[in-house]
């Protein structure tokens, strides 16, 4: 198959790519550089041990959309592309929801006019707001978003599946993910995020690099086992490897599925500090600090779908996470800037 990337540059894109072409498939890039590295490209191409061909360009462009597909012919997009941090969206909710449902809007209409009608979306466990129980199944009524982020995740499954129901030709995978962490095990590709981390494991490792003082925890007064929130964490080549299978079964099946990307087992926020620092020998200074609005007790998937229908379950432990993301940010204390 021949696959097209949209914001292939990013984290789980780039993973994604690498487990991609161990299975055989041709992919193609498409990535405006906002939020990602040319850099990730070069060293996907030095793991993959071939040439990636990729694009500059932003999926919003109707004509740099309309160039790739007619240039391509692609059987399968992984729809990537989009604006991700949970805090900046609520500081600037229009750029949000402009750039993540254009960029949407965009690539369906010229996928539309090419022929091309069989989409993976990357969307989030956030869709299902503030759950009133766990584990999380594709069933659940999705009660409401804390944050635009979330929202144009909600929006764009919604959007999707209404492509499907006008046109049953369609195939329309809906990934939800929930907490990646890790590093591919060579340490040459990894998260890179600008500033300061939003997400946890980066800052850990910023932290035990001494990059950042200390780690603060954000409540440890929350119904779980040790007070801190309890998240899903799964390693970013076990959710690149669910995009395998995604596409596999988009190319044989019509119509719009769900599927939670999750161990099904939840972690509390100490339980990720103490991992790390017993694996990688590492003292982990840290505060506990007061909640953060919006922060729920626990969040973690029931992953049984994706296992009885896409054969695919994750396989990699805590241990590997902690040990990997290190591996990673030791090697690359600048990230992609070294």
């Amino acid at each position: 198959m021949k696959i097209l990337l949209t914001g292939g540059a990013g984290f789980i894109a780039t993973h994604t790519c690498v487990e991609l072409c161990a299975a055989g498939h041709d992919v193609v890039i498409v990535d405006n550089y906002v939020n990602s590295n040319p850099e990730a490209l070069r060293r996907v191409e030095e793991i993959v041990g071939h040439p990636v061909k990729a694009y500059e360009a932003d999926v919003c462009d109707p004509e740099a959309m309309e160039r790739i597909f007619a240039e391509n012919q692609i059987d399968v997009v992984v729809h990537f592309a989009g604006l991700k941090a949970v805090g900046e969206s609520v500081q600037i909710p229009l750029r949000y929801y402009r750039n993540n449902l254009d960029s949407t809007l965009t690539l369906c209409e010229t996928m539309a006019r090419h022929g091309c009608k069989r989409l993976v979306f990357s969307s989030s466990a956030t869709v299902y707001g503030e759950p009133d129980e766990v584990p999380l199944r594709e069933d659940m009524f999705c009660k409401g978003c804390t944050n635009p982020y979330g929202w144009t995740k909600y929006m764009i499954e919604k959007i999707l599946q209404g492509v499907v129901n006008a046109d049953p030709e369609w195939s329309v995978v809906l990934l939800r993910y929930f907490n990646p962490i890790g590093a591919h095990e060579s340490g040459r590709i990894g998260e890179d995020p600008n500033g300061i981390p939003n997400n946890l494991m980066p800052y850990i490792t910023k932290v035990a690099a001494g990059q950042l003082k200390r780690l603060t925890v954000f409540g440890n007064d929350y119904n779980t086992p040790d007070g801190t929130g309890v998240r899903d964490y799964i390693h970013v080549v076990d959710l690149a490897n669910g995009h395998v299978k995604a596409c596999d079964y988009a190319m044989d099946h019509v119509g719009c599925e769900i599927f939670n990307l999750g161990t099904g087992v939840g972690y509390s926020v100490l339980d990720l500090v103490n991992t790390f620092s017993r694996v990688n020998e590492i003292d982990l200074p840290y505060m506990i600090g007061p909640r953060r609005a919006g922060d729920v007790d626990a969040c973690y998937a029931d992953p049984k779908k994706a296992r009885e229908v896409l054969g695919w379950e994750a396989r990699k432990t805590l241990e590997d996470m902690c040990r990997d993301a290190w591996h990673w940010q030791k090697n690359n204390p600048k990230g992609y800037h070294d």
